[in-house]
């Protein structure tokens, strides 16, 4: 009787929610399952071009969405929702405008690409949407548990992704090392969220960050060892080295227009929730975490441009590339500072458009299959297709950071971060490992502006085995060949360039032409985008 009239009495305590602040999301989602019912509901798949305009007008739905959160930000300041675990501030709708609109120009450059392959129907719109609400999801969070619900929903999505392309074995090999990889890491970060609930009693960000201020733990081996395996978790997360072994070979393998989105999405998600999760709750014990992340930073930004430099597949030359660009974001978050968040995030929102630019060049000039990825594959491609041309060659050079774009921007703001917070050695190998940098993103300059050669003999016995016992003047053409300074004596045949005009889908110009503009427009007249994110940061520190 005692329990029944008990069980009659009992309520369910519902949190408050504000649908504003999660908005993006449920547009996001709810667009994937209407998507996804549309599709099982007809005999066919669907035709590429309905599921391409459906993408961009839900994400453009969200785009505007975001932009109605940062007008109530604005008016009447940030706050939490759903008991305290997640947070509208404009750090968190700065990300939703960066993913949104990645999502856009993914979806623009995925048309071309999948009638190329002869891939029909609306799957990898739908994954796509539901990674890019997880990113939207990792940035919002104001709890350790919603950071990791958001993580699994960005993480898994992209597992399929990757390995999306069913025609190329390297696609499913790449979504099989990732997954494996991912999962390893998914496994360590939820070990150090149950790590930092033991030292602090709590998950939620604002809580811990509360309960370091009051109290000083006298054994604190247990918080240390929790934040260490979180920051393990959020490194694999944005391929910073050593945990960027997945890199190279995923970016490799996964359809081009997935990699942009990778690079773009993943990076922005994992940065949010790291810069977050470390600057504002783990704030008081900066001095513990600094310089773990100072000398991750300094590997990141060396291994990613020395590797970047031998590399002859375009793909792996960029993933090495967003090595490097990681290694620069960290300095934003080793600074720990206002200027360093504000930094990181202009960073974040630059890059994204530069490197889904330049995957969308590289998907056009893959050719069906998606297998030419050769470097000498761009040789003389600015007599064929000259605007096609210079765009890469702008956005590669934006992302050495030449002056009048978005990358000399983002670089100049993150290595200023450093040296006022006293990181001067840091900001001198930024510098340094950008100057090695420039090297390969002009390489393939260079070899786009340069001659075409037609295929040519090359002597079978240039081979790896005799390169112990080659003269020195071998050796030195051999070197220059790696460099792409020569014709690359590798196999008895070789074609230096490729032949003939890539057809380029309208889509695909589309959004080149979209990323190049918010590149020079942006690096031209940077007010706007330094004022959001500086607005932003100021809504997020405590």
């Amino acid at each position: 009787m005692i329990a029944a009239a008990a069980a009659a009495n009992a309520t369910i305590h519902v949190p408050a929610i504000r649908y504003l602040a999660i908005m993006p999301v449920i547009i996001l989602l709810g667009g994937a399952v209407l998507l996804l019912a549309a599709q099982s509901l007809v005999r066919r798949p669907l035709r590429l071009r309905f599921a391409t305009v459906s993408t961009v007008v839900i994400s453009l739905g969200a785009f505007a969405l975001a932009w109605w959160q940062w007008t109530d930000v604005m008016d009447h300041g940030p706050y939490t929702t759903i008991a305290h675990a997640v947070v509208s501030d404009g750090f968190s709708v700065l990300v939703t405008v960066l993913v949104t609109s990645a999502m856009v120009l993914f979806a623009l450059v995925a048309e071309g690409y999948l009638a190329r392959e002869g891939i029909e129907g609306s799957e990898l719109h739908v994954l796509a949407l539901v990674s890019a609400s997880g990113a939207i999801l990792m940035a919002q969070a104001n709890d350790l548990v919603i950071v990791f619900l958001g993580l699994e929903i960005l993480s898994i999505a992209l597992y399929v992704l990757t390995a999306y392309n069913h025609k190329r074995s390297e696609s499913g090999e790449a979504g099989l090392k990732y997954f494996v990889l991912g999962g390893f890491s998914s496994a360590v970060f939820v070990y150090g969220i149950a790590l930092t609930y033991g030292a602090t009693g709590t998950t939620n960000l604002t809580q811990i960050a509360s309960f370091l201020s009051r109290n000083v733990l006298v054994h604190d081996g247990v918080l240390l060892a929790g934040m260490s395996l979180l920051l393990v978790g959020f490194a694999f997360k944005v391929a910073a080295v050593p945990f960027h072994m997945w890199t190279p070979d995923v970016y490799q393998g996964a359809p081009s227009p997935v990699t942009g989105f990778m690079a773009a999405v993943a990076k922005a998600g994992g940065f949010a929730a790291f810069l977050r999760v470390f600057v504002s709750s783990f704030g008081v014990l900066r001095a513990d975490w600094r310089p773990i992340v100072y000398v991750l930073a300094i590997v990141t930004l060396l291994v990613g441009a020395g590797l970047a430099v031998v590399q002859r597949d375009i793909k792996r030359m960029l993933a090495y590339s967003s090595i490097n660009h990681a290694g620069f974001v960290l300095l934003g978050l080793q600074a720990a500072s206002a200027a360093g968040v504000s930094a990181a995030l202009y960073y974040l929102f630059a890059y994204a458009f530069m490197v889904i630019g330049s995957f969308a060049v590289v998907a056009v000039i893959g050719r069906s299959g998606d297998m030419e990825h050769d470097i000498a594959s761009y040789r003389g491609l600015a007599r064929s297709q000259p605007l096609f041309a210079f765009a890469f060659a702008l956005l590669l050079l934006a992302q050495a950071g030449i002056p009048f774009t978005t990358g000399f921007l983002t670089k100049f703001q993150v290595v200023v971060a450093s040296v006022d917070g006293h990181s001067v050695p840091l900001a001198v190998v930024a510098m340094g490992s950008a100057a090695l940098a420039a090297f390969f993103y002009l390489r393939v300059t260079v070899l786009m502006y340069g001659p075409e050669r037609a295929a040519e003999e090359v002597p079978a016995t240039a081979t790896a085995g005799g390169a112990l016992f080659a003269p020195a003047s071998e050796l030195r053409t051999r070197l220059n060949a790696a460099l792409l300074l020569e014709d690359v004596p590798a196999a008895p045949r070789v074609a230096a360039a490729a032949t003939g005009r890539v057809p380029v889908p309208p889509l695909a110009a589309v959004a080149v032409g979209i990323c190049v503009l918010v590149t020079v427009v942006f690096g031209v007249f940077p007010a706007p985008l330094v004022d959001f994110a500086h607005k932003a940061t100021l809504l997020f520190l405590p």
